[in-house]
């Protein structure tokens, strides 16, 4: 029987002898931010190291230049870690995916060794998809249609936080554009020859305004306007609205859609415009949580003396490509606290990442996904737990 404790111990003591080089590339990634699809740099040296650490690496998946799939043993289980790798545009790394993704990059390399030496042919591999473009809601879910998870039997990373959270929420997102026509005229001489599409872009806000208070608590439509005219003296014949639509279960997502849609329908028809309405980019999931897999990461926090902050999990809640993956196969995104008081997409955010509180944070991530996939990969029951969990879940949170 494989003692399951020693191989704890022995991936604990791993992730401390390659604690310099796990934040060393922590803190390369954040002086070198890449915008999403362009993670060359960073996709680069995240390979680099698990070829170090023995694991084999098929580059450039799922039709992306910078994803990548790397493997260590064969056969299943397979237990996957999520490696993010995106900065956002004029903040770098404020979301901090240079601990995201390098928590499970450093889970993987510490594993290796302990896996190398316990994990009999064909009877599991750990996988470590590099996971691109996080923040462009696209990375995950081109992997997802590419059938990378295919084969896959639960899926993990870590997000840096000001809490210790072990299940968080995403809601489900659509994003939708809005384009009205209407017809240019001079705005005092001529005002009643002129069709104003930016007039049809305002009824749409305060249509959405108004709908607000009909719409379920956990919805969210939020959005801006990208093209309001040129000239106060010309009727805009063109305006152009973008939104975002979430909810935290598809059915209530598809509702909001239709809802905000009309709103749009409605301003157009009031301000006599024609209306060009598409929706951009991939439907987010929301997440399917599992309730097993979370117990599983509980007791890895325990194995490390930790314990998460009692937080509501419906507060402060987004999206993410992530809620993809969580619809094909068991997954779980917690959270690593940095420090209190700070949110993500901001430059202090970004900042905190390579600080003291960032390094340990990081390093919680690395042994807490190492501890995590060691019991799933050895022990049967709990990944049947897990199994089992995700088949009798509804798909989003209830």
């Amino acid at each position: 029987m494989t003692d399951l404790i020693a191989i704890k111990n022995e991936l604990v003591t791993s992730a401390e002898s390659l604690k310099p080089k796990i934040l060393d590339l922590s803190d390369s990634i954040f002086r070198n931010p890449e915008l999403g699809l362009k993670e060359y740099k960073t996709s680069s040296a995240m390979q680099g190291l698990l070829k170090d650490a023995g694991f084999s690496v098929e580059a450039g998946i799922a039709g992306m230049e910078t994803a990548f799939r790397a493997a260590i043993g064969s056969g299943a289980p397979a237990v996957a870690l999520l490696a993010e790798m995106d900065a956002l545009p004029g903040i770098g790394h404020g979301c901090g995916h240079n601990i995201a993704g390098m928590a499970s990059i450093g889970a993987a390399v510490s594993l290796a060794p302990a896996l190398k030496r316990h994990l009999k042919s064909g009877n599991g591999s750990l996988i470590v998809l590099g996971t691109p473009a996080e923040e462009l809601g696209k990375g995950k879910i081109e992997m997802v249609k590419h059938g990378v998870f295919s084969e896959i039997d639960a899926a993990m990373m870590v997000h840096g936080s000001s809490k210790r959270t072990v299940v968080k929420h995403f809601l489900g997102l659509v994003r939708l554009n809005f384009v009205f026509f209407g017809r240019s005229s001079h705005a005092s001489a001529y005002p009643e020859e002129g069709v104003n599409a930016l007039d049809a872009v305002i009824q749409t806000f305060n249509a959405i305004s108004a709908l607000r208070q009909q719409l379920r608590g956990d919805v969210r439509v939020h959005g801006i306007i990208t093209d309001g005219g040129r000239a106060p003296n010309i009727i805009p014949e063109r305006g152009e609205a973008s939104f975002y639509v979430r909810a935290k279960d598809l059915d209530e997502l598809a509702s909001a859609r239709e809802r905000v849609l009309n709103c749009a329908k409605g301003a157009a028809t009031a301000t006599g415009c024609t209306l060009e309405a598409k929706e951009v980019g991939d439907l987010n999931a929301p997440m399917k949580l599992n309730d097993a897999f979370a117990s599983v990461y509980r007791d890895s926090l325990a194995f490390l003396g930790l314990a998460e902050d009692l937080s509501p999990v419906e507060k402060n809640v987004g999206s993410s490509d992530v809620g993809n993956v969580s619809q094909v196969v068991p997954t779980i995104h917690p959270h690593v606290p940095i420090r209190d008081g700070i949110n993500i997409h901001t430059r202090e955010f970004a900042e905190a990442t390579v600080t003291l509180d960032g390094h340990r944070a990081l390093m919680e991530g690395v042994k807490a996904l190492g501890l995590t996939a060691i019991d799933l990969m050895f022990d049967e029951k709990k990944l049947a737990l897990v199994k089992a969990d995700f088949k009798s879940s509804a798909s989003g949170p209830s």
